[in-house]
């Protein structure tokens, strides 16, 4: 929905209803003197955030910008600055900081478009764009930063939210000592695989709706303020068995041996496919319990839909490396199985 700074009824009623839009507005035209504007709405995310779309016309010519309305009371803008400015500064392309408004929460960024990769990706553009996306994490694993450490307490609190969320949320199981007794192991195996990685820059939300279709400079990287300084294959994981779109297994294979090609790090083979599997799984375990939150806790119940895609990576998983094979059964003991469709998908 358009909103033009001229006031209209519907507009009034829409400043009634969301004052901290009326407040953006004033930003708008008392500190930034843009008298000349349109906005409107482009989207929100699974936080507190969201963002609208600026269309400023003015000597003769129109600009587009992104307003992102972050309030400060919930959110912590410090991280979106340091991280898109070390992002950046790797030649990658971030929303650029063009005016921040710390008090209120607002900021005024340069526009990526539209086009999220979700929207783009089939099976002809598919090589090209994850080519693309590539490259952009070789880029990124280049920066040096004190960001904090995807460490052992982090890793294992992510995990936790499968068994809170999940399993005792959604589906009001409770494991018995035998059953935790596994799930601790499992969640041992797959943070010493994590641990012993090279540590480098991980975006950590790296998928396809986070990414931007651009016609220079591709991809736009949005949603990086969760950044940190760890595993070497979490975001290659998080691009080729994404949550929201899955593909072959030769396909995963094929851009694993691609990122190792063009990576500067020294990556044995058949050591980093295990690597990024397991990663994945942590993961798909972590998405899986974070999906559930976002249903029962913060009344968005839309991503309850991507969980079968999700767990049918961790059922893969599972099959393919007998350490797993206890949490493979536990996964079964309390009915959990993949779904066949989405097993095959990715198999």
């Amino acid at each position: 929905m358009l909103m033009n700074k001229e006031s209209s009824s519907l507009d009034n009623q829409s400043a009634i209803q969301d004052p901290r839009l009326e407040q953006i507005k004033q930003w708008l035209e008392v500190e930034l003197n843009i008298q000349n504007y349109q906005i409107q709405v482009a989207s929100a995310d699974a936080s507190f955030r969201r963002y609208f779309r600026l269309i400023v016309n003015q000597a003769g010519k129109t600009e587009r910008f992104i307003i992102m309305d972050a309030p400060p009371e919930k959110e912590n803008c410090e991280p979106f600055l340091n991280i898109a400015r070390l992002i950046e500064g790797a030649e990658v392309q971030a929303p650029h900081i063009y005016n921040f408004n710390s008090a209120q929460g607002f900021m005024r960024l340069s526009d990526l478009g539209s086009t999220a990769y979700l929207d783009q990706l089939n099976n002809d553009a598919v090589d090209q764009l994850y080519s693309d996306a590539i490259q952009a994490i070789v880029k990124m694993q280049s920066i040096q930063s004190d960001l904090p450490a995807y460490n052992n307490a982090l890793l294992q609190t992510e995990m936790n939210l499968f068994t809170d969320w999940y399993l005792g949320k959604h589906l009001d199981i409770q494991l018995n000592a035998s059953q935790q007794m596994v799930l601790s192991a499992t969640h041992k195996l797959l943070i010493d695989s994590a641990l012993q990685q090279p540590s480098v820059f991980v975006h950590r939300d790296y998928h396809s709706r986070n990414l931007m279709v651009t016609p220079q400079h591709n991809p736009g990287v949005i949603d990086f303020q969760d950044a940190v300084m760890g595993p070497a294959s979490y975001d290659l994981v998080s691009l080729i068995k994404d949550c929201y779109i899955a593909w072959p297994r030769a396909k995963q294979l094929q851009w694993i041996e691609e990122f190792i090609a063009v990576s500067e790090l020294a990556l044995d083979a058949d050591s980093f496919i295990k690597q990024v599997d397991l990663m994945g799984m942590q993961r798909h375990l972590k998405a899986t319990g974070i999906f559930a939150r976002l249903n029962y806790r913060d009344a968005k119940p839309g991503y309850m839909h991507d969980i079968p895609r999700t767990m049918a990576y961790v059922f893969d998983v599972c099959q393919r490396y007998a350490e797993l094979n206890d949490f493979a059964m536990l996964l079964a003991e309390t009915g959990l199985h993949a779904e066949t469709d989405c097993l095959e998908r990715i198999q």
